[in-house]
């Protein structure tokens, strides 16, 4: 009887070993560094353009000989972070204040830390997020870190991208979930050796196929119920069949696969999700601050209409609106670096989707991504704002407290 309850308690002491076990690293790649020194010119910022978010990049720069006074118009649109050097004029800037525009980018905007707040942060999920190479001990993610994997990746540094993915999805201060765990696994899309603009996704559907396996080998209550890729595939690009089958194995099962070819991805429900902007000192809780994404404005004025039918954009409709623009994320160059985007894209509302699928998963383990996306827009707030004498409305944009409400229920 004795050895029946000693080998009963090893078995327990493996089980709860094997969920405790420290997160499978396979590398830490490097701060990244950008090698900036002093900025000799201030460029101006062309709203015309605005689909670039780099006209206006000041990140790891030296600024301190400049008088900013006058350019505040332009430096409203700034990327920087958490190495940017300010000239002590700054202080004397009223629409342009770097540490507010950070503190308010951090907030997932739109009631998220509320439901934080009641303990719905995505506890018992995990995300999978493929992406570049991460900075994998940053304090918004490293207690989250349960895998970082690599597969053809050629840079030793970590890139900007993973770091601001990784912690706009479970980032214990920035992220929509940050209970969830972490899968990461990094490649590219992308080879040194290729020609510019020419792209294989042959490693990112190997990449799938490991998160599958590694999600057969968890407890069912630690399952991946998302994969994130900030990136979208086109049919005459390298690799477009092999991530297309990749994709639809992963759905099989039972894994939301949210990338930036959602709508293809998920044409059965029409899933189209885009990126909303927000003023940088406009509060990210309220709906009322937030408009269209800088780099879709112009296309959303110019092509709007009330009458659906002569709608240039029905295809792309209804779809749903997360925060986008303004903000603040892990930043490459330290662990405990940030750095602030005022032009947004897809890769930053990709990772804010899957978490707030695991805050949905985490109140309804049964839930489906097709139960998520119509309840989502059920429970879309819709908006109006003024332009130029004309009126517009904004729908829909998520709701989360809303959402988890209704997924509840």
């Amino acid at each position: 009887m004795k050895r029946i309850t000693v080998l009963i308690s090893l078995v327990a002491l493996v089980a709860s070993t094997a969920l405790a076990d420290p997160p499978r690293i396979v590398r830490r790649p490097g701060p990244l560094e950008f090698g900036r020194g002093k900025l000799t010119t201030l460029p101006p910022y062309d709203p015309t353009r605005a689909e670039q978010p780099d006209q206006m990049d000041l990140r790891s720069y030296d600024l301190t000989a400049f008088d900013l006074k006058g350019r505040e118009k332009d430096l409203v649109f700034a990327m920087f972070d958490s190495k940017t050097r300010w000239p002590v004029s700054i202080k004397s800037l009223k629409s342009f204040k770097p540490d507010r525009f950070m503190e308010l980018g951090k907030s997932p905007g739109l009631g998220v830390r509320g439901l934080h707040a009641k303990g719905i942060t995505g506890k018992g999920v995990s995300i999978a997020i493929i992406d570049q190479p991460l900075l994998v001990d940053h304090i918004e993610y490293k207690d989250r870190m349960r895998m970082y994997d690599e597969i053809g990746c050629w840079n030793n540094n970590a890139e900007m991208h993973g770091p601001a993915v990784a912690s706009i999805a479970v980032g214990k201060t920035v992220g929509v979930a940050p209970g969830a765990d972490l899968y990461y696994i990094a490649t590219y899309a992308f080879r040194d050796d290729t020609p510019e603009g020419s792209r294989d996704f042959a490693n990112y559907a190997k990449a799938v196929d490991r998160i599958v396996e590694v999600n057969r080998s968890l407890p069912k209550d630690r399952k991946i119920r998302a994969i994130s890729m900030s990136v979208g595939w086109g049919q005459e690009e390298k690799g477009y069949d092999a991530i297309v089958k990749a994709v639809e194995r992963a759905k099989k099962e039972g894994i939301f696969v949210v990338s930036s070819s959602l709508l293809e991805t998920y044409q059965e429900d029409r899933m189209c999700c885009l990126g909303l902007g927000r003023e940088p000192l406009a509060d990210p809780d309220k709906a009322d601050s937030y408009r269209p994404g800088l780099f879709w404005e112009r296309m959303f004025l110019d092509n709007y209409t009330d009458d659906a039918e002569k709608d240039p954009m029905k295809h792309l409709k209804p779809w749903l609106l997360v925060p986008m623009d303004s903000r603040c994320t892990a930043g490459p160059t330290g662990d405990e670096d940030y750095a602030f985007y005022r032009t947004g894209g897809l890769s930053w509302s990709v990772p804010y989707l899957a978490g707030l699928y695991a805050l949905a998963c985490q109140v309804r383990p049964d839930i489906t991504p097709s139960e998520f996306w119509k309840a989502a827009l059920a429970t879309g707030d819709t908006i109006e704002f003024e332009r130029a004498s004309k009126k517009y409305k904004l729908e829909k944009i998520v709701n989360p407290a809303k959402l988890i409400e209704k997924i509840k229920g």
